[in-house]
């Protein structure tokens, strides 16, 4: 996945949705950003993103989503969106127990 640039608005989205780590860490790794914006951003963090990722990218996050970010809701909603005919399986965490 291409970076993304640090932008004003993007450090803010960023320090919203990816609240335990400094902005620019979160910008850094666009996978795991792009994943907690499509769970927990507002339509106001996604218009943000508008002219920088679309929907190759966001179907990028949905082939490699990190386990534990996504809901089911989310999940769900994101795959409609993308044009997915079904919705593949949440990430789950492995035991390593």
């Amino acid at each position: 996945m291409k970076p993304l640039p640090i932008t004003p608005e993007l450090l803010k989205v960023a320090s919203c949705v990816v609240w335990f780590k400094p902005p620019e860490e979160a910008l850094a790794d666009p996978l795991h950003f792009l994943a907690h914006v499509m769970t927990l951003g507002t339509i106001e963090d996604i218009i943000a993103l508008d002219d920088i990722v679309g929907t190759e990218e966001y179907r990028e996050v949905l082939e490699h989503a990190p386990s534990g970010i996504f809901d089911a809701r989310s999940w769900a909603y994101w795959h409609l969106k993308c044009g997915y005919q079904s919705t593949l399986p949440l990430p789950m965490r492995v035991s390593l127990l």
